[in-house]
């Protein structure tokens, strides 16, 4: 079990939102990718983490933490349960800038979609959630085949070719990364727990060979990759010195370290630029 009201009141929400609802969800979705920080430092700090969202719980509610999808999405998950949402997880598969085509579901990202909340222009009531891509959505989609801008970013959604059934999301192309294909069958954690391996210890992983901190905001993204901190779309970009990274990581993505964390951290992305 876990306590949701502690939980809203961490991501800054009065913890009593009411039954399910369409603006609840919205008003959750941004709250969790505004508060809670896209992050690979477990990664970088050699600390094995799981696939069990109990666990990101925990982590999230402690410290500012936060992690990468399958700790971010799962976690938004057991609070979407527990206030009485029907959510569910996918198999998931996010294509990279580098892979000229869509990868399918390979496993390496955790989905989410919530059903039941039907509303104008989605009588069917499936929307997309996801506090787990780090430079994603601010918003939940939904499940309507379109284009959608979210403050100066634009997304779009529709059937996926690689996956039957699925769905397909196309991310702003100023981005990083190509789009996301997840299927419409339920997920459990054994679906992800390889890819988690690969991803938080292989050495040719990028979360093993970079520091990546992000978050999402009404009109962009905090980026933070080792010491480089970019706002996105803006194009501002610039590399931090020590004091500057320190101040970075907890102002802008609240995030509180020991001293010993944040000298270990600290000597790990210090040559990066």
């Amino acid at each position: 079990m876990i306590d949701a009201g502690a939980y809203l009141r961490r991501i800054g929400l009065d913890d009593d939102l009411g039954p399910p609802s369409v603006e609840g969800l919205f008003a959750i979705h941004r709250a969790h990718v505004e508060r809670v920080p896209y992050e690979t430092i477990e990664i970088q700090l050699r600390r094995p983490t799981t696939v069990d969202p109990h666990e990101a719980y925990e982590r999230i509610m402690r410290g500012g933490r936060g992690g990468y999808c399958y700790h971010l999405n799962g976690s938004f998950s057991l609070l979407l349960g527990a206030l009485g949402y029907d959510v569910t997880w996918h198999k998931g598969g996010v294509q990279p800038g580098t892979e000229p085509q869509p990868v399918g579901a390979t496993g390496n990202h955790l989905a989410l979609t919530v059903s039941g909340l039907p509303a104008a222009g989605n009588p069917a009531g499936g929307w997309m959630v996801d506090a787990g891509l780090g430079n994603g959505i601010h918003e939940p989609l939904p499940l309507v085949p379109g284009r959608y801008h979210q403050g100066a970013l634009g997304y779009a959604l529709g059937p996926s070719a690689k996956e039957p059934g699925g769905w397909r999301f196309d991310q702003d192309p100023r981005l990083s990364w190509k789009g996301m294909d997840f299927r419409p069958g339920v997920a459990t954690a054994t679906d992800f727990a390889d890819r988690h391996e690969w991803l938080s210890t292989d050495p040719q992983s990028p979360f093993v060979r970079s520091l990546v901190v992000q978050r999402r905001d009404a009109t962009g993204i905090d980026s933070l990759v080792d010491r480089e901190l970019q706002r996105v779309p803006d194009g501002d970009t610039r590399v931090l010195d020590r004091v500057e990274w320190a101040e970075v990581l907890h102002d802008v993505f609240g995030i509180e370290l020991g001293a010993d964390e944040a000298d270990a951290l600290w000597a790990r992305v210090q040559y990066s630029r």
